[in-house]
Parts: C-alpha cells; structure tokens; sequence
C-alpha cells in the first residue's frame, strides 16, 4: 500500500510459472500535481525480458513529470538493440482532475466509478522496440473514488469484469484476485490497483 494521501495503491505480482525473474516491471509515484503509474512487460520471459521492461521503468522514474507521449517516446529510444516490450502508462493531473493514459500492446486498464460503472481501455496492437511507431494519448475526467485497474497480459479481463472486483478498497481487490487466480497463471503477471481520494485533499 503507497503512503500518498491522493491516491491508495495496491500491487499483485507473480512470475510466471518455472522463472525466477517476472519480465513485468512497474513503477509508480505521486507528487504534489500528479501521479504516475506505468507497466511494462518484456517480448519472452526470464532476464531478458525484465531487462527491457526495467530499463523502461528507469527511464519514467527519471522523466516523471514529463507528458505520457514525451515519457513513451524517450522509452522507446532507450530499447535499441534490446527486447521490446508492451508499455501503458497512466498519468493524472490531481490539479485539473484529468488522466491521461496510453497503451501499446496488451497492458489493459479498466476504470470503476464509486456507481460500479466499468470501462475498459482497448490497448493498440503492437510493441516497442526502439523504432518510431504512431501512438495515442486518452484524456478523461477524474471523478471522485474513482478506481483504476491496470494489468499485464497475465490477466484475463474477463477474470477482473467479475463482481468480485467492484469493492471500493484497492488491498481487497489485489487480495481477491490473488486468491481465485494466483494458482493458474501461465504468464507474468502483474496488476495495479488504484483509487483516488476526494478526502484526502484537505
């Protein structure tokens, strides 16, 4: 669990079966104006992959108040001659209340309103790997108790659709999913939950 007020965090993850290092890597950090998530999963598995995927989190922590595409484009320049990999990454404004967030393969985000409205963010196909490649940027108003998942390709979106997933307290919704799922992944897995809250503000 983060110790930042905003925003209460909670984190799951598991290599994949037989490996000892999980090619998901992740970072997250608030400030006083925004707070930055990102997850990146190496092409593969093992060392390799979370080579790439790590190099990819170093290059965020150091840019973290750069723009999401300014932080996309000096990521990719760093994965020369390496492993590509699948970025998204989340960026929110606590000072205009707006989020930001791209995806480039398959790390998925899904959005609950404190009304257990869900939505998914349909991530574009493809990967990093140090050559220029069109991406998009999605902009969308922060609500109050707003609660953001965001997951690597281990996860199933049909598995966290579930009505199990619609607490309001991010640790019970990592717990949960650890319990029912832990003991079937095939793949690194990684999920982030995420809530912002209104209250803490003052």
């Amino acid at each position: 669990m983060s110790g930042k007020q905003q925003i209460e965090v909670s984190v799951f993850q598991k290599a994949k079966k037989g490996n000892y290092y999980c090619g998901d890597s992740y970072f997250y950090s608030e400030t006083d104006d925004t707070f930055t998530c990102a997850i990146a999963d190496g092409l593969g598995s093992g060392e390799l992959a979370k080579e790439s995927s790590q190099v990819v989190m170093d290059v965020i922590r150091d840019n973290v108040d750069d723009t999401v595409t300014e932080m996309i484009k000096k990521s990719n320049e760093q994965l020369v001659g390496k492993r590509g990999v699948v970025l998204g990454i989340l960026q929110i404004d606590l000072n205009s209340k707006q989020y930001f967030y791209s995806s480039i393969g398959n790390i998925g985000l899904m959005t609950i309103t404190s009304n257990s409205i869900k939505k998914r963010n349909i991530p574009q196909v493809g990967y990093l790997s140090g050559y220029h490649r069109p991406f998009k940027v999605v902009k969308d108003i922060l609500e109050d108790d707003l609660i953001f998942i965001m997951f690597s390709d281990g996860v199933d979106p049909k598995e966290i659709s579930n009505s199990y997933f619609l607490h309001d307290n991010v640790t019970h919704i990592t717990d949960t999913f650890k319990h029912l799922y832990s003991h079937k992944l095939d793949d690194d897995t990684t999920l982030i939950a995420m809530k912002y809250n209104k209250e803490s503000l003052s």
